[in-house]
């Protein structure tokens, strides 16, 4: 007896233009109607009966334009299949009668959240394998026979040819692939990911390179659930959060099997195209209304800056506590093109497995939130082909080669090395780096002609010690000024370093370089332009101790001494009630700080000898800072006390936008010269900047106790977004407040002399009275999609001597 053989035909389906697989695409016998749905990576197979004849594959997929192939059965046999992506927008669904079915879906799914949400676990962890690719795509003819690109495509000539989207060759400059194991709590919020083993090729970069620390999962991680997504820094709300249906129209196109599951499928897009809201498709299972998986996309018409494309592609598994944990993920950002410049395409694809649920660590395990093995980059290739969760292709293979040869290319070297240059601002050579070229040069009133060169050693000279220096010389005051300063790190995990640092420089009172240099450095280079108001010379020594402690926490302790000499008349009264006690404006400080930082959920990357913090998720930071000063240590003149603090915290809410506010506010104990008391820092630019009040001059407002509020909204396209014709233009509105309160005691004013040992009168300064200092603004971003303009008005103080009570500043910014 012959028992009939059934036949099967597989296959995969990948996008016409990008090369990348179609997950959940539907393929249908044409003769019989019974089909499948392609899997993750867009494989499909379908099992026909012995006697089955000519037949046709019918693919579809929203997005894509449908496609036929006509084929002949045989025992086994492969059919790949191209879909090109539909330029025709969908149309709107109308529903005519009754509730939409959609609805109802919505509502099962709702209440089983808390369920299916892999948030309720206590704990989870996994393995991940993650691969990233960044290509260089959509590069024009003309632009293509350019020195630089013929220079690079001839040497690539060898190589086989990978075709990106326009079925031309790309050029990829980055490939990296990623074995860690991550780590998730919740109640708190924590992870963790140790990088277990790493494999980087990228054109330009160093071994040691900050980048092995992102391309992990911990930075692709995508919940559906939540009601917002972060992404690229942007809100989007999740086409299946509470209230979603205000956002988005939904059509309950199918249902089907998606492997063991039944599975509606929800097509959507957004009411409103400007929105931060996504379009695409969503599977539900019918036992428990649980995410299954989730294909949507941002097109160019969402109110974003130069991406043309983003696309999120994920699938989840359910463990064995009924939560449904994401088991592979893929993300696809296609960046815009201008004119003959060519495009950015970044792929990422992460698979987990290997689910443990509700396994706890203590809290000290969670203090490092990346973390990079020693032996992390000691691979081979046989490591890579025993723990990837799926092979490469022959193109991804052929990357490697590539991204290989680009790196040996001299002309490729170069542009290299200065996009390093301008985003880092120092220019690497060898063991040392050239820089920050940002103060290269400056003119103003007291130096003239000010020239400066400075440089710090890098990883390559030692993994522990960090050495810097830099001179600089005016040609009016003919003065070298000069610094030097030492690090060294006594752990990476958790950071601590020791720092002494050495200067003799030029500044003017008010503007504090610590602060300045790391957040507002370039309000820091164009304070030594212009007319330098209440200049003076210093010396300055400190030692500082810093440690990171567990849970966001960390201390620094700084012995400081410092050398006062004024540029400008001033002197002060040693003893205030006796005006004969007039004392030369020179003066000497010596001073401990200690200062603490908690920040909850900050994240940190680490590059070479240097860690640079990423910011937090969402929790508030706050600091403290508490200042004795020494009288008589090294010859200081003054014993005091200062007390510092602040609250900050970066708000997103959601299609409103994103608030920043900070709350900060100081004491100081003592009667001091005014230098030593807080200045409240102002801007008589034209430029904007968030370190300084807009409609404030210079040293307009001393106080010795102050408390301010700070806070700034951007609207995003929320309400711009809605007015016609301008919503096209992308433009985004600002509102800006400052609050401040503050005041100077008696013993203050009086410490001020009258005039100067020369007989100099000497210039006054202004306090806030029993009213506060209020100003506020609007404007609008984006621009052009670089220019901010911002409209002050200041409401109190208007009578003041020059006073700015309106203003309009100018900023630049690069935004998405």
């Amino acid at each position: 007896m012959s028992v009939a053989q059934e036949l099967v035909v597989s296959g995969k389906v990948t996008d016409a233009e990008t090369g990348d697989a179609v997950p959940f695409a539907n393929v249908v016998l044409k003769s019989t109607g019974k089909g499948t749905n392609t899997d993750f990576d867009g494989i499909f197979q379908l099992q026909l009966p012995a006697h089955s004849q000519q037949d046709t594959l019918q693919i579809s997929y929203v997005g894509y334009i449908s496609k036929s192939r006509a084929f002949t059965p045989a025992k086994s046999q492969t059919i790949n299949i191209q879909l090109s992506p539909d330029v025709v927008s969908l149309q709107e669904v109308v529903f005519y009668a009754g509730e939409n079915p959609a609805f109802e879906i919505l509502r099962r799914l709702d209440k089983r959240r808390d369920i299916n949400n892999r948030s309720k676990l206590d704990a989870y962890e996994y393995e991940s394998y993650t691969k990233v690719e960044i290509d260089i795509d959509h590069l024009p003819e003309k632009e293509r026979q350019s020195s630089f690109l013929r220079k690079v495509t001839d040497r690539l000539d060898s190589l086989q040819q990978v075709l990106g989207e326009d079925g031309k060759p790309i050029i990829p400059v980055f490939l990296s692939e990623t074995v860690s194991q991550v780590y998730h709590k919740n109640n708190p919020d924590l992870r963790r990911e140790n990088i277990l083993k790493t494999k980087i090729s990228g054109v330009g970069l160093q071994a040691d390179s900050w980048l092995a620390q992102i391309t992990g999962s911990t930075f692709q991680q995508y919940n559906f659930y939540q009601n917002w997504l972060n992404i690229v820094g942007k809100e989007f709300i999740s086409p299946i959060a509470s209230g979603a249906r205000l956002y988005y129209e939904y059509d309950l196109s199918d249902s089907l099997y998606v492997g063991k599951d039944y599975c509606y499928r929800l097509d959507f897009f957004p009411k409103s195209e400007q929105d931060l809201a996504f379009r695409g498709t969503v599977w539900i299972t019918k036992e428990e209304y649980a995410l299954k998986q989730v294909d949507v996309q941002i097109t160019e018409k969402a109110n974003l800056n130069y991406i043309e494309q983003i696309r999120i592609q994920q699938t989840l598994t359910k463990d064995s506590s009924e939560a449904w944990l994401p088991e592979k993920t893929r993300v696809l950002i296609d960046s815009e093109e201008f004119g003959n410049t060519p495009g950015l395409l970044a792929k990422f694809y992460s698979s987990n497995r290997d689910f443990v649920v509700n396994r706890e660590h203590d809290s000290r395990f969670y203090e490092t939130n990346v973390s990079v093995l020693e032996t992390a980059y000691e691979t081979d290739e046989s490591y890579w082909q025993q723990n990837r969760h799926e092979q490469l292709t022959s193109s991804e293979l052929q990357l490697y080669d590539m991204i290989d040869t680009l790196n040996q290319i001299p002309v490729v070297k170069t542009y290299a090395t200065i996009l390093d240059t301008f985003i880092s601002g120092y220019k690497p050579i060898g063991k040392i780096d050239i820089g920050p070229y940002l103060y290269t040069y400056a003119n103003n009133t007291v130096e003239g002609h000010r020239g400066r060169l400075g440089f710090r050693t890098n990883s390559n000279f030692s993994k522990r010690w960090t050495l810097r220096a830099y001179g600089a010389y005016g040609t009016l005051d003919k003065q070298w000024k000069y610094g030097a300063g030492v690090d060294y790190i006594l752990s990476r995990a958790p950071w601590a370093t020791v720092s002494i640092d050495h200067s003799h420089d030029l500044s003017q009172i008010g503007i504090y370089a610590e602060e300045l240099q790391n957040e507002n450095y370039i309000f820091y280079a164009s304070s030594f332009f212009g007319d330098l108001d209440r200049a003076y010379r210093f010396d300055r020594t400190s030692i500082s101790l810093f440690r990171q402690l567990p849970l966001g926490l960390s201390t620094t302790a700084t012995f400081r001494h410092e050398w006062f000499e004024p540029l400008f008349n001033f002197a002060y009264l040693e003893n205030p009630s006796d005006a004969l006690s007039v004392q030369d404006g020179r003066f000497t400080t010596s001073e401990i700080r200690l200062e603490a930082k908690f920040a909850r959920d900050e994240q940190f990357v680490q590059q070479g000898n240097r860690r640079l913090s990423l910011g937090t998720l969402r929790w508030p930071v706050f600091k403290l800072k508490y200042t004795i000063g020494l009288e008589g240590v090294l010859s200081s003149d003054f014993a005091y006390r200062k007390l510092e603090g602040s609250i900050s915290q970066r708000l997103k809410m959601g299609i409103l936008g994103t608030s920043t506010y900070e709350l900060e506010g100081g004491y100081i104990f003592d009667a001091l010269p005014y230098p030593l008391l807080k200045i409240h820092l102002g801007n008589e630019s034209s430029f904007y900047s968030t370190a300084a009040y807009s409609t404030m001059n210079r040293i307009e407002f001393i106080s010795d106790h102050y408390a301010a509020l700070h806070y700034k909204h951007s609207f995003q396209g929320f309400i711009l977004n809605r007015v016609p014709l301008i919503k096209k233009l992308k433009w985004r509105l600002l509102a800006t407040t400052n609050v401040l309160y503050g005041g100077i005691r008696e013993e203050n004013k009086k410490i001020l002399a009258e005039t100067d040992l020369a007989g100099n009168p000497i210039p006054t300064f202004g306090y806030l009275g029993d009213k506060p200092f209020v100003e506020v603004g609007y404007g609008v971003e984006n621009i052009f999609r670089v220019v901010r303009v911002d409209a002050f008005h200041r409401l109190t103080y208007r009578n003041n001597s020059a006073a700015s009570k309106f203003k309009v500043m100018l900023s630049f910014q690069f935004i998405l």
